[in-house]
């Protein structure tokens, strides 16, 4: 039985290794609480289910959905520069954000709810 903690740290870990590479200021404690618009958030909700996909993908599941790595990923990364960018946050500041929302995605059927508005959301991205 996969757990999905494992999973949603796995995916993450996965989808955001691109951004660990980018070099970001250090994270400061006094780094700003953004308050997210609607579009923003919903991108870091997409963010979070691509990363759950992905990893249920790699464990043999999700097989309804496209594959969710690559494209996932850089949508995970895009989505993560453009906060840094445009509310200030660091980047510890968006994985912690994107991981408390993989959680919430992860409870009951929320994941496979969401994943067709996300699905429109990567095809319009262009990736």
């Amino acid at each position: 039985m996969i757990r999905i903690p494992t999973i949603v740290a796995a995916a993450l870990s996965f989808l955001a290794a691109p951004l660990a590479a980018q070099t970001t200021p250090p994270a400061s404690d006094t780094a700003p609480q953004a308050k997210l618009s609607l579009q923003q958030s919903a991108a870091v909700r997409c963010s979070a289910a691509f990363a759950l996909g992905a990893g249920l993908q790699k464990a043999g599941k999700g097989k309804d959905w496209p594959p969710l790595a690559e494209r996932g990923r850089e949508f995970f990364v895009r989505t993560s520069a453009q906060l840094m960018d445009e509310t200030g946050m660091t980047r510890d500041a968006v994985g912690d954000l994107v991981q408390r929302t993989a959680s919430e995605l992860a409870e009951g059927d929320t994941l496979s709810k969401t994943m067709p508005a996300c699905l429109s959301m990567l095809d319009s991205s262009g990736l």
